[in-house]
């Protein structure tokens, strides 16, 4: 969007603040509120911005082994660039203009820990070959009838949620809080984030929204920008939203799955994973793309499964993938094919949660599966039935934040698909976050050895 373009609609909707995020390793949006004359500098030169962003954690405390920046370079400002294709009006601040930004070094690259400048280094990638990548995410989430001021006084237990007992894809349940559906639908449209579809899930106050299809970095920003979004929408009615992967031992985890196709970037629109000739309506170049996701699946899981948590899902007789495989219209494999016309014929990747990172996680997935498409990497036999079983035949996936960390700080591949400086600082912020936990007294230690030993 040009200036003059961008001033008359500040001008149009009366703008008289704009608001300026960019988002972390974590996938948390750090943002601050500047003035219209700071804006329209910014704009046009840039800004500084901390980037004691790239070097603390989720919890804002400082690492001890990040390289990007510290104790050593002093934390001085990062470079930030306004996209101004972000544009976007707050719908609860309608005064308020709210933009992404891109980190970028001295010299111009890319800052190696910016997640959006990944995401855009592997998109110029599938480009340059002629592809047109688009996305959709799903999500799960709990809402609960907490604040964050009630949710720390009870230890993040207890917690009551906005309706009781399992009630998956329930009319009634969505009925008897149709202001809070009806919000999300119409707020989030406002704000860009158009939604397809929205129900609960099995779980007492469960429910999953999917994203409506984009192209793919339209639709990481609108995956990034939504939990953000819905947060601040529910803490509005006094309501608190949580995206873990596994909030509790006892109910099902909160998926995040991660639509995609590739289409022809040039001349007639053409959805390259579709083949009319198929028996399954599978391309040979859907079939390379899972080949190179599922080949790298296991030692890029730390990228998809960010947290300590994210593998607390990771358990038998639930939908949560267990392994690297792959089937036709398959629920319990990692990614799901979904043969349908030249229009719908799409992969579902499903190993990811609602935890993850969107650009993270969606940086990883095209760029394996452009790498399978590069090298055609052949998919091995689709799985029929359970694909979580041992007997699957299929390579199991790590179980553990530990074990994914040490996959991916010794994977080759990881390091073509989205560069060494970048997979250097993410090995160091899981490892940190491993430290971490293991450090940590828990809950279920106490309770388990308090009296016995």
């Amino acid at each position: 969007m040009r200036d003059g373009t961008l001033r008359a609609e500040f001008d149009a909707r009366g703008i008289r603040k704009v608001k300026l995020g960019g988002f972390d390793v974590d996938g948390v949006l750090r943002g601050k509120y500047v003035s219209l004359e700071k804006f329209w500098s910014a704009l046009e030169h840039g800004f500084g911005f901390c980037d004691v962003i790239f070097g603390w954690d989720i919890g804002d405390v400082l690492y001890d082994n990040a390289k990007v920046t510290g104790w050593s370079t002093g934390y001085p400002d990062a470079h930030a660039r306004i996209d101004p294709d972000t544009f976007r009006v707050i719908p609860w601040e309608p005064d308020t203009a709210a933009f992404l930004v891109d980190f970028v070094q001295k010299d111009g690259t890319p800052h190696p820990a910016c997640p959006r400048s990944l995401f855009k280094t592997v998109l110029a990638r599938a480009h340059a070959r002629g592809f047109d990548p688009m996305f959709s995410a799903e999500y799960e989430f709990f809402v609960f009838r907490e604040t964050p001021e009630s949710l720390h006084e009870k230890g993040f237990r207890n917690l009551t949620p906005i309706s009781p007992g399992m009630f998956g894809y329930s009319w009634v349940r969505e009925g008897q809080h149709a202001d809070l559906m009806h919000d999300i639908l119409d707020r989030m449209s406002a704000f860009d984030i158009p939604i397809e579809g929205l129900h609960t899930e099995t779980g007492p106050g469960v429910y999953e929204v999917a994203l409506r299809y984009d192209a793919a970095l339209r639709m990481a920003d609108k995956a990034a920008l939504f939990k953000t979004a819905l947060k601040q929408l529910c803490a509005s009615r006094g309501l608190s939203v949580t995206f873990m992967a596994k909030w509790n031992a006892d109910l099902p985890g909160a998926s995040g799955h991660l639509h995609q196709s590739l289409w022809r970037r040039h001349g007639d629109t053409t959805n390259l994973f579709y083949d009319p000739s198929d028996p399954q309506k599978l391309s040979k170049m859907a079939r390379h793309y899972v080949g190179g996701q599922l080949a790298t699946m296991p030692t890029l899981t730390a990228l998809y499964s960010p947290t300590i948590n994210s593998y607390k899902r990771y358990v038998p007789g639930v939908w949560a993938p267990l392994t690297a495989s792959w089937g036709i219209e398959n629920r319990t494999c990692a990614v799901r094919a979904i043969p349908g016309d030249e229009k719908s014929t799409r992969l579902e990747y499903r190993q990811t949660a609602a935890d993850m990172n969107p650009y993270i996680a969606m940086a990883a997935c095209l760029g394996a599966g452009l790498w399978g498409v590069e090298h055609s990497i052949e998919a091995p036999l689709e799985a029929k039935g359970d694909a979580s079983g041992p007997d699957s035949g299929f390579e199991p996936l790590p179980r553990s934040l530990r074990e994914a960390t040490h996959l991916l700080s010794r994977c080759s591949e990881a390091r073509v698909i989205l560069g060494d400086a970048f997979i250097d600082h993410y090995v160091r912020t899981r490892e940190w976050e491993v430290r971490q936990y293991e450090r940590a007294v828990t809950e279920w230690e106490l309770r388990r050895y308090f009296e016995a030993v």
